[in-house]
Parts: C-alpha cells; sequence; structure tokens
C-alpha cells in the first residue's frame, strides 16, 4: 500500500489513530507478508471491516486493472504524495496532493501524526483475524503447493525453495509478471530489507540486476532472484555478468515455454503466430557462461536440486536452476468489486 520509505513508526503511528490496522505494518522495514493481502482474498468480507482499511494512501497512486490489487473503498479521501505533479489526479482523483521526496514527506507526516498518539492501539484483535484468514487461505492453495505434477507447478517450487533456505539470511526478489504474482503472496520474509519488492511491474528481467547488486551490497546472504522464460529472454545474457565478475547468486527460472498469463487475452495470435510461444535450454545457457546449470523436470528433484545450487553458490559460482513447469494461471489476489 505504501512505497518502500514509509518507515515501520510512520506505520505504527497510522494504526494508532486509526488509519490502518497495525497488523498491516508489515513490509520493508519490518517484515514482509503479502500473504496478509491474500488471506484476505479468501475471506474478504470478514477482513474487510477491521484489516487494513486505508483512509489515507501516501503514494503514486495508479488504477490497476490487473495486478495484485488493494481495494479501496468508495469515497475514501485520498492523500497522494509524488514526487510529479503531473502525477496528481492522473489515474486517481486526489483529496490533497504532496509534492515532494517521499522519505522527506513521510517524515513530515509522522512527525505530525506523534501529536495526536494518546497510547498504542492493541493490535491483538487483528493479528488473530489475519492468522485465522491466512490459515484458511493456505488451506486452499495446499494442493497447488505441494503437487506431484509433471511439468513441474510453480507454487510447488516456490513452496520447497522457502522451506528449505535460511529465509532470514536470504534477500530475494521476483520479476514482473507471474513470478510476481506465484511468489509474493507466499514468501513471508524474517529480517528488514530482504524482501525487494517493487510494485506492480517493471520490464522484464529487472530482477537479475537486483539480485546482483543485492549480493555486492550483502555477500553474506544468499540473494535469489525468481523470474520466468519471458523475463530471461530480455536479460539472461547478463547471467555472464554475474560468472565474470564472481557475484554468486541463485537464479530460479520457472520455465513454461509459454507466456501463460497472456494466452487469455492473445487467443488469435497465439493461434496464427504462436506470439505466446518461448523456447531455450537456459540451464546450457548458465553452463556455457561458466556458472552453474541444472534443469529441474520432476518433483523429487526440487529440493536436491536447491540444495545443489546454494552449495554452489557458497563456492562462490552463480547458479542457475530451471525449472520446467505447467502453464499455471491461477492467482491469488484481491480484485476491485471481489
Amino acid at each position: 500500500m505504501f512505497p518502500s520509505q514509509l518507515s515501520r513508526k510512520l506505520c505504527l503511528a497510522l494504526a494508532a489513530v486509526g488509519l490502518i490496522a497495525s497488523a498491516g505494518c508489515s513490509s520493508h522495514e519490518g517484515t514482509h507478508q503479502p500473504a496478509k493481502r491474500a488471506a484476505k482474498a479468501a475471506a474478504p468480507k470478514a477482513a474487510a471491516p477491521n484489516v487494513e482499511t486505508p483512509k489515507a494512501m501516501p503514494v503514486s497512486a495508479k488504477a490497476q486493472p490487473t495486478g495484485p490489487v488493494i481495494t479501496v473503498p468508495k469515497g475514501t479521501p485520498i492523500i497522494h504524495a509524488t514526487l510529479d505533479p503531473d502525477h496528481l489526479n492522473k489515474d486517481v482523483p486526489a483529496a490533497i496532493g504532496l509534492i515532494g521526496d517521499a522519505g522527506l514527506t513521510l517524515d513530515a507526516l509522522t512527525k505530525e501524526l506523534a501529536a495526536l498518539i494518546a497510547s498504542p492501539r492493541d493490535a491483538g484483535a487483528a493479528a488473530r483475524e489475519i492468522a485465522e484468514l491466512r490459515a484458511g487461505w493456505l488451506a486452499e492453495w495446499k494442493p497447488k503447493l505441494t503437487s506431484d505434477e509433471t511439468p513441474l507447478n510453480p507454487y510447488r517450487v516456490i513452496a520447497d525453495l522457502m522451506a528449505n533456505v535460511d529465509v532470514e539470511n536470504t534477500i530475494i526478489t521476483h520479476d514482473a509478471g507471474s513470478p510476481r504474482d506465484q511468489l509474493s503472496p507466499f514468501w513471508v520474509t524474517r529480517a528488514p530489507l530482504t524482501y525487494l519488492g517493487w510494485g506492480k511491474t517493471t520490464q522484464l528481467g529487472y530482477g537479475l540486476g537486483l539480485a546482483m547488486g543485492a549480493k555486492l551490497a550483502r555477500p553474506d546472504k544468499l540473494c535469489i532472484n525468481v523470474w520466468g522464460d519471458a523475463a530471461i529472454g530480455f536479460t539472461g545474457m547478463d547471467f555472464e555478468t554475474a560468472v565474470r565478475e564472481r557475484i554468486p547468486i541463485l537464479s530460479i527460472l520457472l520455465n513454461n515455454f509459454s507466456m501463460a498469463i497472456e494466452l487469455k487475452v492473445m487467443p488469435i495470435s497465439t493461434d496464427k503466430f504462436r506470439s505466446t510461444d518461448i523456447s531455450g535450454d537456459y540451464a546450457m545457457m548458465a553452463r556455457a557462461f561458466g556458472g552453474y546449470g541444472e534443469r529441474v523436470t520432476t518433483p523429487d528433484e526440487i529440493v536436491p536440486a536447491i540444495k545443489r545450487g546454494i552449495a554452489q553458490t557458497k563456492n562462490g559460482v552463480p547458479a542457475l536452476l530451471e525449472f520446467i513447469t505447467c502453464k499455471e494461471t491461477a492467482v491469488s489476489r484481491i480484485a476491485p468489486g471481489k
């Protein structure tokens, strides 16, 4: 809901004066738990009155017909903070516009809210509600998270990845499209600044550079980028940069040989021109660059491959694990009106 500069201090201040539920203050400075969004999607009527209902939204706001969405109740006044005045009222009408650096704006807002806080607000009830909803939501998704199907289900890959890394000492990012929608609801971080989430979208292949930058900044961490076959087609050659510059990241590629999320909106061009088809042996590419590359096709090899990939990074070698997945299109979202 808020940009990365939003501090936990501000989030708690907003909660104390009733602007948001404090249980929702969890992203970059605390723990990032995007599953809370998905938990509400599982039971929105129960959660909507209490959990993360905004009265203000200090973001560079944009209407989003697709992708992860938080529904703002109709009639809610919007406070829009942005660096560019041209963005005001471009997509979302704003009751108040705040023009300036996001960090400075949020610092000023924190200072003003501090005077309104009489005492901390108990977040226990909201936290219990979120936990209950999340448990039900996870039960609905369990068949995909534990699927033994082949080609592999990408949710099984993500679940096994999270279960087999030291999450607190891992920095992870997704790429645009399906990898973002598939990773962000389920990955729960345990330490600040270990989830590099960057909103709705950006150019394909962006996550590779983020992972390399994270590894340079924090060489003690396991740094992972999760991407798809379209994204690697844009920036995959720069895996060679990771090899050449000795930046030992772990690259998780979900390859279904297709832009599957586009199949419903591109049926004619797919039928006539195979416009959504993608091909490539990217594990072989990684090996050709001098890195570690492994293609995984069966569920029983997911965990062993992850462990081999991590071992390679500890030896200073970038590793690319190519998981051959099904054309999964189901995602967990909160859509307007749902």
